[in-house]
Protein backbone atom coordinates (compact mmCIF):
# COMPACT_ATOMS: atom_id res chain seq x y z
CA UNK A 1 0.00 0.00 0.00
CA UNK A 2 2.67 2.60 0.79
CA UNK A 3 4.20 1.93 -2.55
CA UNK A 4 0.78 2.77 -4.26
CA UNK A 5 0.05 5.57 -2.28
CA UNK A 6 3.71 7.10 -3.53
CA UNK A 7 2.41 7.36 -7.00
CA UNK A 8 0.18 10.47 -5.31
CA UNK A 9 1.67 13.38 -4.98
CA UNK A 10 -1.66 14.88 -3.60
CA UNK A 11 -1.75 12.47 -0.63
CA UNK A 12 1.43 14.63 0.55
CA UNK A 13 -1.33 17.32 1.29
CA UNK A 14 -2.37 18.95 5.04
CA UNK A 15 -5.43 20.57 5.73
CA UNK A 16 -5.91 21.92 9.60
CA UNK A 17 -2.45 20.42 10.71
CA UNK A 18 -4.20 16.74 9.56
CA UNK A 19 -2.69 14.76 6.18
CA UNK A 20 -5.95 14.66 3.95
CA UNK A 21 -7.56 11.42 3.51
CA UNK A 22 -9.32 11.25 0.31
CA UNK A 23 -13.03 9.92 0.02
CA UNK A 24 -14.35 11.95 -2.88
CA UNK A 25 -13.00 9.34 -5.27
CA UNK A 26 -16.88 8.82 -6.92
CA UNK A 27 -16.84 12.41 -7.87
CA UNK A 28 -13.63 12.16 -9.03
CA UNK A 29 -10.41 10.09 -8.17
CA UNK A 30 -6.35 11.73 -7.57
CA UNK A 31 -3.97 11.27 -9.82
CA UNK A 32 -0.72 9.32 -10.31
CA UNK A 33 2.62 11.22 -11.25
CA UNK A 34 2.99 8.54 -14.62
CA UNK A 35 -0.02 10.28 -16.10
CA UNK A 36 0.48 13.83 -15.03
CA UNK A 37 3.89 12.94 -16.70
CA UNK A 38 2.98 11.20 -19.98
CA UNK A 39 0.38 14.48 -20.55
CA UNK A 40 2.98 16.75 -20.34
CA UNK A 41 5.64 14.77 -22.66
CA UNK A 42 2.88 14.93 -25.06
CA UNK A 43 2.57 18.38 -24.92
CA UNK A 44 6.17 20.03 -24.96
CA UNK A 45 7.74 16.86 -27.11
CA UNK A 46 4.60 15.45 -29.59
CA UNK A 47 1.86 18.62 -29.55
CA UNK A 48 0.27 18.97 -32.66
CA UNK A 49 -2.95 18.16 -34.67
CA UNK A 50 -3.96 15.02 -36.48
CA UNK A 51 -3.45 13.33 -40.17
CA UNK A 52 -0.78 15.98 -41.57
CA UNK A 53 2.71 14.00 -43.02
CA UNK A 54 4.64 15.89 -40.48
CA UNK A 55 6.58 14.08 -37.61
CA UNK A 56 4.65 15.33 -34.35
CA UNK A 57 1.09 15.09 -36.48
CA UNK A 58 2.39 11.32 -37.43
CA UNK A 59 3.41 10.68 -33.91
CA UNK A 60 -0.16 12.47 -31.95
CA UNK A 61 -2.17 9.91 -34.80
CA UNK A 62 0.06 7.28 -33.37
CA UNK A 63 -0.74 7.99 -29.73
CA UNK A 64 -4.55 8.22 -30.10
CA UNK A 65 -4.28 4.67 -31.59
CA UNK A 66 -2.56 3.37 -28.71
CA UNK A 67 -4.65 5.20 -26.53
CA UNK A 68 -7.99 3.64 -28.10
CA UNK A 69 -6.16 0.20 -27.57
CA UNK A 70 -5.75 0.70 -24.30
CA UNK A 71 -8.76 1.49 -23.56
CA UNK A 72 -10.61 -1.11 -25.56
CA UNK A 73 -8.35 -3.63 -23.13
CA UNK A 74 -10.16 -2.04 -20.37
CA UNK A 75 -13.36 -2.29 -22.45
CA UNK A 76 -12.47 -5.74 -24.03
CA UNK A 77 -13.54 -3.78 -26.95
CA UNK A 78 -12.55 -3.06 -30.15
CA UNK A 79 -10.05 0.18 -30.36
CA UNK A 80 -12.63 1.00 -33.50
CA UNK A 81 -15.60 0.75 -31.02
CA UNK A 82 -13.84 3.47 -28.77
CA UNK A 83 -14.24 7.11 -28.61
CA UNK A 84 -13.65 10.24 -26.93
CA UNK A 85 -15.41 13.18 -25.66
CA UNK A 86 -15.46 16.22 -23.25
CA UNK A 87 -17.03 13.74 -20.34
CA UNK A 88 -19.67 11.17 -20.53
CA UNK A 89 -22.38 13.58 -20.00
CA UNK A 90 -21.43 15.48 -23.54
CA UNK A 91 -20.72 12.08 -24.93
CA UNK A 92 -24.32 10.37 -24.10
CA UNK A 93 -25.97 13.54 -25.39
CA UNK A 94 -23.98 13.54 -28.82
CA UNK A 95 -24.65 10.07 -28.99
CA UNK A 96 -28.34 10.52 -28.05
CA UNK A 97 -28.96 13.37 -30.91
CA UNK A 98 -27.81 10.84 -33.35
CA UNK A 99 -29.73 8.02 -32.49
CA UNK A 100 -32.86 9.68 -31.60
CA UNK A 101 -33.02 11.10 -35.53
CA UNK A 102 -34.47 7.26 -36.32
CA UNK A 103 -36.92 7.65 -33.59
CA UNK A 104 -40.19 9.23 -33.50
CA UNK A 105 -43.75 9.65 -31.53
CA UNK A 106 -45.06 6.30 -30.76
CA UNK A 107 -41.54 4.87 -30.01
CA UNK A 108 -40.11 4.22 -26.32
CA UNK A 109 -36.80 4.81 -23.84
CA UNK A 110 -36.92 3.15 -20.63
CA UNK A 111 -34.44 5.03 -18.15
CA UNK A 112 -34.26 4.49 -14.22
CA UNK A 113 -34.48 6.02 -10.90
CA UNK A 114 -31.33 4.79 -10.01
CA UNK A 115 -29.11 6.23 -12.12
CA UNK A 116 -27.03 9.76 -12.71
CA UNK A 117 -29.11 12.33 -14.89
CA UNK A 118 -26.21 11.98 -17.29
CA UNK A 119 -27.76 8.93 -18.29
CA UNK A 120 -30.97 10.26 -17.82
CA UNK A 121 -31.60 14.12 -19.64
CA UNK A 122 -29.98 13.12 -22.96
CA UNK A 123 -32.84 10.90 -23.44
CA UNK A 124 -35.17 12.95 -21.88
CA UNK A 125 -34.02 15.52 -24.50
CA UNK A 126 -35.29 13.35 -27.13
CA UNK A 127 -39.23 13.15 -25.42
CA UNK A 128 -38.96 17.03 -26.20
CA UNK A 129 -36.95 17.06 -29.72
CA UNK A 130 -38.57 13.69 -31.32
CA UNK A 131 -41.48 13.25 -29.14
CA UNK A 132 -40.89 9.71 -28.08
CA UNK A 133 -42.38 8.12 -24.81
CA UNK A 134 -40.13 7.88 -21.75
CA UNK A 135 -40.55 5.25 -19.13
CA UNK A 136 -39.20 4.92 -16.02
CA UNK A 137 -37.67 1.96 -14.23
CA UNK A 138 -38.19 2.30 -9.70
CA UNK A 139 -35.83 1.35 -7.61
CA UNK A 140 -36.57 0.30 -3.75
CA UNK A 141 -35.53 2.96 -1.32
CA UNK A 142 -35.06 0.23 1.24
CA UNK A 143 -32.51 -1.68 -0.81
CA UNK A 144 -31.38 0.83 -2.69
CA UNK A 145 -31.46 -1.80 -6.09
CA UNK A 146 -33.65 -1.31 -8.84
CA UNK A 147 -37.32 -3.27 -8.85
CA UNK A 148 -37.25 -6.10 -12.20
CA UNK A 149 -40.80 -6.46 -12.02
CA UNK A 150 -40.50 -2.95 -12.79
CA UNK A 151 -38.11 -3.28 -15.50
CA UNK A 152 -39.79 -6.29 -16.82
CA UNK A 153 -42.96 -4.50 -17.42
CA UNK A 154 -41.32 -1.27 -18.93
CA UNK A 155 -39.77 -3.03 -22.03
CA UNK A 156 -42.26 -3.78 -24.73
CA UNK A 157 -42.08 -4.23 -28.56
CA UNK A 158 -41.92 -0.18 -28.94
CA UNK A 159 -38.98 -0.08 -26.47
CA UNK A 160 -35.88 1.48 -29.06
CA UNK A 161 -33.48 2.17 -26.01
CA UNK A 162 -32.60 0.80 -22.40
CA UNK A 163 -30.12 3.18 -20.90
CA UNK A 164 -29.10 1.75 -17.11
CA UNK A 165 -26.26 2.28 -14.78
CA UNK A 166 -23.80 -0.53 -13.87
CA UNK A 167 -23.49 0.98 -10.59
CA UNK A 168 -24.78 3.79 -8.66
CA UNK A 169 -22.74 6.63 -7.65
CA UNK A 170 -24.74 7.86 -5.16
CA UNK A 171 -25.11 4.35 -3.21
CA UNK A 172 -22.91 2.02 -4.94
CA UNK A 173 -25.46 -0.04 -5.74
CA UNK A 174 -24.55 -2.57 -8.99
CA UNK A 175 -27.32 -3.61 -11.05
CA UNK A 176 -27.11 -6.94 -13.35
CA UNK A 177 -26.39 -5.05 -16.60
CA UNK A 178 -25.93 -8.37 -18.48
CA UNK A 179 -29.22 -9.62 -17.44
CA UNK A 180 -31.10 -6.28 -18.32
CA UNK A 181 -29.50 -6.55 -22.05
CA UNK A 182 -30.59 -9.73 -22.00
CA UNK A 183 -34.51 -8.66 -21.80
CA UNK A 184 -33.71 -5.11 -23.60
CA UNK A 185 -32.89 -7.18 -26.32
CA UNK A 186 -35.27 -10.01 -26.40
CA UNK A 187 -37.99 -7.16 -27.49
CA UNK A 188 -35.49 -5.89 -30.11
CA UNK A 189 -34.60 -2.66 -27.93
CA UNK A 190 -30.65 -1.03 -28.01
CA UNK A 191 -29.03 -0.78 -24.47
CA UNK A 192 -26.94 2.02 -23.24
CA UNK A 193 -24.38 1.63 -20.34
CA UNK A 194 -23.62 4.20 -18.00
CA UNK A 195 -20.35 3.01 -16.08
CA UNK A 196 -18.97 5.90 -14.78
CA UNK A 197 -19.06 4.48 -11.46
CA UNK A 198 -18.89 0.82 -12.06
CA UNK A 199 -15.23 0.87 -14.11
CA UNK A 200 -12.78 2.57 -11.20
CA UNK A 201 -14.38 -0.65 -9.08
CA UNK A 202 -15.18 -3.71 -11.09
CA UNK A 203 -13.40 -4.38 -14.62
CA UNK A 204 -15.76 -3.56 -17.38
CA UNK A 205 -16.15 -6.65 -20.21
CA UNK A 206 -18.83 -5.06 -23.03
CA UNK A 207 -18.52 -8.28 -24.70
CA UNK A 208 -20.30 -10.26 -21.66
CA UNK A 209 -22.41 -7.41 -20.56
CA UNK A 210 -23.58 -7.31 -24.26
CA UNK A 211 -24.42 -3.87 -24.37
CA UNK A 212 -24.33 -1.71 -27.28
CA UNK A 213 -23.17 0.96 -26.21
CA UNK A 214 -21.45 2.42 -22.65
CA UNK A 215 -19.81 5.36 -21.14
CA UNK A 216 -17.07 5.72 -18.78
CA UNK A 217 -14.85 8.70 -17.51
CA UNK A 218 -10.79 8.36 -17.18
CA UNK A 219 -11.04 10.81 -14.38
CA UNK A 220 -13.02 8.17 -12.31
CA UNK A 221 -10.13 5.80 -12.82
CA UNK A 222 -7.35 7.81 -11.67
CA UNK A 223 -6.69 9.90 -15.17
CA UNK A 224 -7.71 12.92 -16.65
CA UNK A 225 -11.09 14.51 -17.30
CA UNK A 226 -11.93 13.00 -20.76
CA UNK A 227 -15.48 10.84 -21.31
CA UNK A 228 -15.05 6.94 -23.01
CA UNK A 229 -17.68 6.14 -24.78
CA UNK A 230 -18.03 2.38 -26.29
CA UNK A 231 -19.83 1.85 -29.41
CA UNK A 232 -20.89 -1.65 -31.32
CA UNK A 233 -19.09 -1.42 -34.50
CA UNK A 234 -21.68 -2.26 -36.57
CA UNK A 235 -23.47 0.22 -34.84
CA UNK A 236 -21.26 2.98 -35.01
CA UNK A 237 -21.44 3.24 -38.95
CA UNK A 238 -25.01 3.71 -39.66
CA UNK A 239 -25.93 6.51 -36.64
CA UNK A 240 -26.61 10.02 -38.34
CA UNK A 241 -24.43 11.77 -36.35
CA UNK A 242 -24.47 15.49 -36.41
CA UNK A 243 -20.79 16.70 -37.84
CA UNK A 244 -18.82 18.57 -40.18
CA UNK A 245 -18.61 17.19 -44.20
CA UNK A 246 -14.78 16.88 -44.34
CA UNK A 247 -14.64 14.73 -40.77
CA UNK A 248 -14.24 10.91 -41.20
CA UNK A 249 -16.68 8.75 -42.39
CA UNK A 250 -14.61 5.76 -40.57
CA UNK A 251 -15.72 4.12 -36.98
CA UNK A 252 -14.46 6.08 -34.48
CA UNK A 253 -13.65 9.06 -35.94
CA UNK A 254 -17.22 9.94 -37.03
CA UNK A 255 -18.14 9.97 -33.89
CA UNK A 256 -15.53 12.95 -32.50
CA UNK A 257 -16.11 16.60 -33.25
CA UNK A 258 -13.70 18.66 -33.94
CA UNK A 259 -10.38 18.54 -32.68
CA UNK A 260 -10.04 16.31 -29.71
CA UNK A 261 -7.87 16.90 -25.68
CA UNK A 262 -5.08 15.17 -27.26
CA UNK A 263 -2.97 15.47 -24.09
CA UNK A 264 -6.32 13.98 -22.12
CA UNK A 265 -6.58 11.20 -24.18
CA UNK A 266 -2.87 10.27 -24.08
CA UNK A 267 -3.94 10.53 -20.19
CA UNK A 268 -6.62 8.31 -20.34
CA UNK A 269 -4.41 5.43 -22.10
CA UNK A 270 -1.69 6.03 -19.30
CA UNK A 271 -3.94 5.43 -16.10
CA UNK A 272 -4.94 2.08 -17.58
CA UNK A 273 -1.68 1.46 -18.00
CA UNK A 274 -0.86 2.53 -14.35
CA UNK A 275 -4.00 0.05 -13.38
CA UNK A 276 -1.99 -2.39 -15.29
CA UNK A 277 1.44 -2.33 -13.61
CA UNK A 278 -0.56 -4.15 -10.16
CA UNK A 279 -1.41 -7.00 -12.25
CA UNK A 280 0.52 -10.22 -13.62
CA UNK A 281 -0.07 -12.21 -17.04
CA UNK A 282 0.38 -12.50 -20.45
CA UNK A 283 -1.56 -9.56 -22.06
CA UNK A 284 -2.80 -5.76 -20.65
CA UNK A 285 -5.59 -7.50 -20.77
CA UNK A 286 -4.74 -10.20 -18.13
CA UNK A 287 -2.90 -7.89 -15.92
CA UNK A 288 -6.21 -5.75 -15.80
CA UNK A 289 -8.10 -8.77 -14.92
CA UNK A 290 -5.44 -10.01 -11.63
CA UNK A 291 -5.19 -5.75 -10.75
CA UNK A 292 -8.86 -5.64 -10.32
CA UNK A 293 -9.26 -8.78 -8.50
CA UNK A 294 -6.84 -7.02 -5.92
CA UNK A 295 -8.36 -3.67 -6.23
CA UNK A 296 -11.80 -5.19 -5.26
CA UNK A 297 -10.85 -7.74 -2.12
CA UNK A 298 -8.94 -4.54 -0.94
CA UNK A 299 -11.78 -1.87 -1.49
CA UNK A 300 -14.52 -4.80 0.46
CA UNK A 301 -12.13 -5.39 3.01
CA UNK A 302 -12.27 -1.62 3.89
CA UNK A 303 -15.84 -1.38 3.22
CA UNK A 304 -16.77 -3.64 5.58
CA UNK A 305 -14.91 -1.90 8.20
CA UNK A 306 -16.48 1.37 7.15
CA UNK A 307 -20.37 0.28 6.67
CA UNK A 308 -19.92 -1.45 10.20
CA UNK A 309 -18.33 1.61 12.07
CA UNK A 310 -20.69 3.92 10.44
CA UNK A 311 -24.01 1.42 11.30
CA UNK A 312 -22.63 1.59 15.30
CA UNK A 313 -23.02 5.40 15.62
CA UNK A 314 -26.37 6.38 16.83
CA UNK A 315 -28.11 8.53 14.84
CA UNK A 316 -26.35 7.60 11.78
CA UNK A 317 -28.45 5.88 8.51
CA UNK A 318 -26.76 4.55 5.91
CA UNK A 319 -28.34 3.82 2.34
CA UNK A 320 -28.33 1.64 -0.30
CA UNK A 321 -27.10 -2.75 -0.07
CA UNK A 322 -24.90 -4.05 2.63
CA UNK A 323 -22.02 -5.93 1.97
CA UNK A 324 -23.59 -8.91 1.23
CA UNK A 325 -25.07 -7.64 -1.98
CA UNK A 326 -23.22 -6.93 -5.62
CA UNK A 327 -21.78 -3.08 -4.53
CA UNK A 328 -19.14 -0.66 -5.06
CA UNK A 329 -16.76 0.05 -1.70
CA UNK A 330 -18.63 3.79 -1.88
CA UNK A 331 -21.70 4.39 0.72
CA UNK A 332 -23.95 7.96 1.58
CA UNK A 333 -25.22 8.08 4.64
CA UNK A 334 -27.33 11.23 7.22
CA UNK A 335 -26.37 12.16 10.18
CA UNK A 336 -30.05 13.18 12.16
CA UNK A 337 -30.91 16.75 12.81
CA UNK A 338 -27.49 17.62 10.61
CA UNK A 339 -27.46 18.77 6.91
CA UNK A 340 -25.21 16.74 4.35
CA UNK A 341 -23.18 20.34 4.19
CA UNK A 342 -22.55 20.57 7.50
CA UNK A 343 -21.53 16.43 8.37
CA UNK A 344 -19.11 17.87 5.09
CA UNK A 345 -18.13 20.94 6.44
CA UNK A 346 -17.35 19.28 9.69
CA UNK A 347 -15.17 16.69 8.54
CA UNK A 348 -12.74 19.11 6.27
CA UNK A 349 -12.09 20.63 10.00
CA UNK A 350 -10.64 17.04 10.34
CA UNK A 351 -8.81 16.20 6.86
CA UNK A 352 -11.28 14.62 5.69
CA UNK A 353 -12.40 14.96 2.28
CA UNK A 354 -16.19 14.11 1.44
CA UNK A 355 -19.16 14.78 -1.27
CA UNK A 356 -22.43 15.86 -0.39
CA UNK A 357 -25.50 16.80 -2.03
CA UNK A 358 -27.98 14.62 -4.71
CA UNK A 359 -24.34 13.55 -7.11
CA UNK A 360 -26.54 14.35 -10.39
CA UNK A 361 -28.65 11.25 -9.10
CA UNK A 362 -31.42 13.86 -8.45
CA UNK A 363 -34.68 10.94 -8.45
CA UNK A 364 -32.93 8.52 -6.25
CA UNK A 365 -32.29 11.15 -3.44
CA UNK A 366 -35.66 12.77 -3.96
CA UNK A 367 -37.08 9.25 -3.61
CA UNK A 368 -34.85 8.38 -0.71
CA UNK A 369 -36.35 11.88 0.79
CA UNK A 370 -33.14 14.23 1.02
CA UNK A 371 -33.79 15.82 -1.86
CA UNK A 372 -33.72 19.09 -0.14
CA UNK A 373 -30.70 18.37 2.58
CA UNK A 374 -29.02 15.97 0.25
CA UNK A 375 -26.70 13.09 1.76
CA UNK A 376 -23.18 12.53 2.73
CA UNK A 377 -20.58 10.34 0.40
CA UNK A 378 -17.49 8.36 1.36
CA UNK A 379 -16.15 6.30 -1.69
CA UNK A 380 -12.85 4.38 -1.11
CA UNK A 381 -10.46 4.56 -4.09
CA UNK A 382 -7.33 2.38 -4.56
CA UNK A 383 -5.09 4.53 -2.11
CA UNK A 384 -7.18 4.07 1.19
CA UNK A 385 -6.14 3.08 4.50
CA UNK A 386 -7.49 1.24 7.19
CA UNK A 387 -6.35 4.47 9.34
CA UNK A 388 -8.33 6.76 7.49
CA UNK A 389 -11.34 4.60 7.53
CA UNK A 390 -10.77 4.73 11.42
CA UNK A 391 -10.38 8.63 11.14
CA UNK A 392 -13.66 9.25 9.21
CA UNK A 393 -15.86 7.21 11.55
CA UNK A 394 -14.32 8.81 14.61
CA UNK A 395 -15.18 12.33 12.85
CA UNK A 396 -18.91 11.23 12.23
CA UNK A 397 -19.21 9.80 15.73
CA UNK A 398 -18.08 13.35 16.78
CA UNK A 399 -20.65 14.98 14.46
CA UNK A 400 -23.32 12.71 15.84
Amino acid sequence: MTSLRSHFPALERRHNGYPVAYFDGPGGTQVPRQIVDAMTDYLLHHNANTHWVFPTSVETDALILEARAQIADLLNASPREVWFSNNMTSGTFHLARALGRQWGPGDEIVITELDHHANVAPWRALERDRGITIKRVEVDPRSGELIWDSLRSALTLRTRLLAIGAGSNALGTITDVTEATRLAHAVGALVYVDAVHYAPHALVDVRAMNCDFLGCSAYKFYGPHVGIIYGREALVGGLEVPKLEPAPENAPDRMETGTQNHEGIVGAGAAVEFLASFGTGATRREKLVSAFARFHDDGMTLFHRLWDGLGAIPGVTRYGPGPDRPRTPTVSFTVDGTTSDQVARALVEKGIFVSNGDFYATTLVRRLGHGDTGLVRAGISCYTTAEEIDRLIAAVREVA
